[in-house]
């Protein structure tokens, strides 16, 4: 009895201990549940902050100066001619720039090499009739001219021409959507002021994201800038770079987790896969130079296929370097879903009789697939944005020719932001604006589509 009571303020003593120190693992726990949720407001604050932001410069009120009014080129709008009466503007206005304008939009070709070379060379894949193939475009009359236009350019094409060329829009000032919502009378009144030293300007509200920008190649004036042939370069890219990235890197997780034996020769490549996620992005685009852009530049640029010129500067390299980029996100991803498959499943199709194939490819991988799909919308996600490794690989800031295979020159909707931004032009922010919008739209788009195709994947299998 005396033991008991002897023992019983230690045991009380170690209850209150044990109770005061959960008191202060809770508080603490307490706390950092307070310190997470004030970083995501924070974070989410910041990041509404940065999107008003962006909204807010894509719309807004502007003062529109063209060198020649379009009233003066046509009684009727510009938007209801012809294609034929767009071209014989085009010829009326601008009779020696139909060469350049057509060097601009559809040869990739250097053009101080433009009009020496025949026009099977330098407008290859181009419209024209079989006895023009080893003439020059400067061999082209006019009138020649005028019909090569009109059977490679769209109505839209052409109209979009005659903008940049003969009207030649220019915004003097330009007001964001809050200063138009809020400013109106101030804005009317630099307007008013604006009038009296030149009358033929235009007070319009602009809508800088529409389906003209998107839709419209890169133009030099802001007005009639479009986004297509950036769209267009990232879509070539990004789908060169799941197609080989993408069976790559299951591959290799499926080997190290499924096959690999515990040396230490694999317990390097696993390291060194860990480290390469890690590695900067520049670093990538110095290695794909390298190797893509110059090693392998016979190849990368079709020359030894007989297309394209001797520079390794193409859609494939880019691709190909950023499949470098990516590989190791994907591979370490699938290696985590494939390791998160119970060992039970493989066992269960083992005693089945089945081949350790069978239950890696019947088995595993389906369970695994939807961490699979994870991994590969990261990878994917990040690609879609870098800029730096294509920029070191050879991306133009300034292309007007849309890319039509493996071979072509390019450019990607972030190099494209970039180039707007880094003008010194006030308008081209923009311009930018929008396209940061069409990006984030693309983005989610993409997201939303792999989400859909994970969680489908992860019902079948319930």
């Amino acid at each position: 009895m005396s033991a008991q009571t002897e023992n019983k303020p230690l045991i009380d003593q170690s209850e209150s201990e044990f109770l005061k120190q959960l008191q202060r693992r809770n508080r603490r726990g307490a706390a950092w549940q307070s310190y997470f949720i004030f970083a995501n407001v924070i974070g989410l604050v910041l990041l509404g902050i940065l999107l008003a932001h962006i909204v807010n410069q894509s719309f807004g009120m502007v003062i529109m100066r063209y060198i020649l009014p379009p009233e003066q080129i046509s009684d009727r709008p510009l938007e209801e001619l012809s294609a034929e009466e767009l071209a014989d503007v085009l010829v009326a206005q601008q009779p020696n720039r139909l060469r350049v304008m057509i060097r601009d939009r559809l040869s990739a070709v250097e053009p101080g090499r433009f009009t020496q070379m025949p026009l099977s060379k330098a407008l290859e894949g181009r419209s024209f009739p079989p006895e023009w193939a080893d003439r020059t475009i400067n061999d082209l009359s006019i009138e020649e001219q005028r019909q090569f236009m009109l059977d490679n350019f769209s109505q839209g094409d052409l109209l979009d021409i005659v903008t940049e060329e003969v009207l030649r829009p220019r915004v003097v000032r330009s007001w964001s959507l809050l200063e138009t919502l809020f400013q109106r009378a101030e804005i009317e009144q630099v307007y008013q002021e604006d009038l009296a030293e030149s009358p033929t300007d235009d007070l319009i509200f602009r809508v800088w994201i529409s389906l003209d920008f998107v839709t419209s190649s890169v133009s030099s004036s802001a007005t009639t800038a479009g986004l297509r042939t950036a769209l267009l370069g990232s879509a070539w890219i990004i789908s060169i770079t799941a197609l080989v990235a993408f069976p790559l890197g299951v591959a290799a997780a499926i080997y190290l987790e499924e096959y690999a034996t515990d040396n230490w020769f694999n317990r390097v490549i696993e390291i060194n896969i860990r480290n390469l996620a890690a590695v900067p992005s520049i670093i990538y685009g110095m290695l794909g130079l390298a190797v893509f852009a110059l090693a392998l530049r016979e190849i990368t640029s079709g020359a030894v296929f007989g297309v394209g010129e001797p520079s390794g500067r193409t859609v494939i390299s880019a691709a190909l370097t950023l499949a470098l980029l990516v590989l190791p996100v994907i591979i370490i991803q699938s290696q985590e879903a494939i390791r998160a498959v119970p060992q039970s499943l493989r066992d269960a199709s083992y005693g089945l009789g089945a081949t350790k194939w069978q239950t890696v490819s019947r088995q595993v991988l389906p369970v695994a697939f939807p961490g699979i799909l994870t991994g590969v919308i990261l990878a994917m996600s990040r690609a879609v944005g870098e800029t730096a490794p294509l920029l070191v690989v050879g991306a133009s800031t300034f292309i007007g020719v849309d890319p039509n295979g493996l071979f072509s020159k390019f450019t990607v909707v972030p190099i494209q932001i970039y180039q707007w931004t880094a003008r010194p032009e006030q308008v081209f922010r923009n311009v930018a604006a929008a396209a940061i919008i069409v990006l984030l739209i693309v983005l989610l788009f993409l997201n939303a589509t792999a989400i859909y195709l994970r969680n489908r994947f992860s019902k079948r299998l319930a």
